[in-house]
């Protein structure tokens, strides 16, 4: 009876991995004129208007009922002046979203590498740290691709030759199906910075690594390679969810204007778990 071979892909998800061709990673492709016409962009930031290039004082934001007769007197300042200032305001707006525990320095870092590392992918070690963490939390039966796993191992073993039957493969694709992927949209991820930085993600690679069975019970690795995109699309700015928040205004401009155009990047985690059962 043919088994198993390891390491196996047993899911991947629809989207596939390195698509820069999606809409949320799309960059320097709007002009200012879209940008206020169309999404009602026309104040981004209290610092700067990255419109005219000019450095905004306390008598021209609206806030003032000086702006309107004093707009002249504002300092003119360079692109590469105005990006550098509108990066530092958008760090500082992220902490709104990221003042508590382990990963709240997370989401300045990868600011800053939208800023300085032209498209290149991002990984950092508490990401990985995170998702190891999400996953092992996770205690829901219906939901945990984890424990759906271990149950699809247990089922379909043959237990009288201590091993996997290759024809029952699927099992274990349908069985992570069922569940939920590995997301940051928990409670706490509302402000400990992962959901900000990552919240849902876009392709996931779950892997049978190795599957060892002994006398009434297995023991096995699961690796999981999670992608997500750093960037915005239309519909996340068209939501008043996110326009509200000057933080995400401003991220769109710095991705979208053609002025300006950055490149967003791939966010890349992984994780090995080990998991057990018995007959």
């Amino acid at each position: 009876m043919p088994t198993l071979s390891f390491p196996i892909l047993i899911f991947k998800t629809r989207n596939k991995r390195d698509d820069y061709g999606a809409r949320d990673m799309r960059y320097g492709d709007l002009t200012a004129a879209q940008l206020i016409s169309q999404y009602r962009l026309n104040y981004v930031s209290d610092i700067v208007d990255p419109y005219t290039l000019t450095r905004r004082n306390s008598m021209n934001q609206p806030q003032s009922m000086f702006c309107c007769n004093l707009r002249g007197q504002s300092e003119k300042i360079t692109r590469q002046h105005c990006s550098d200032l509108l990066f530092d305001e958008f760090r500082r707006l992220s902490r709104i979203f990221s003042f508590y525990g382990p990963y709240k320095q997370v989401i300045g870092k990868m600011i800053t590498h939208m800023q300085y590392s032209d498209g290149k992918p991002f990984t950092d070690r508490l990401l990985d740290r995170a998702l190891e963490e999400q996953i092992l939390g996770d205690k829901s039966y219906d939901n945990s691709t984890r424990i759906l796993i271990t149950k699809a191992i247990e089922s379909n073993i043959n237990w009288e030759k201590l091993t996997y039957p290759i024809e029952m493969k699927n099992e274990l694709s349908k069985a992570v199906s069922l569940g939920k992927l590995p997301k940051f949209d928990r409670l706490q991820d509302h402000y400990n910075g992962m959901g900000i930085s990552v919240h849902d993600t876009w392709s996931t690679y779950i892997t049978l690594k190795s599957l060892n069975i002994k006398h009434n019970r297995f023991r096995a690795e699961i690796h999981y390679n999670v992608q997500d995109h750093f960037g915005l699309d239309n519909d996340d700015i068209m939501n008043t969810r996110f326009s509200q928040f000057q933080f995400f205004r401003l991220w769109f401009v710095l991705q979208r204007y053609d002025q300006f155009g950055f490149k967003l990047f791939m966010t890349n985690m992984h994780t090995t778990i080990e998991i057990s059962g018995s007959i």
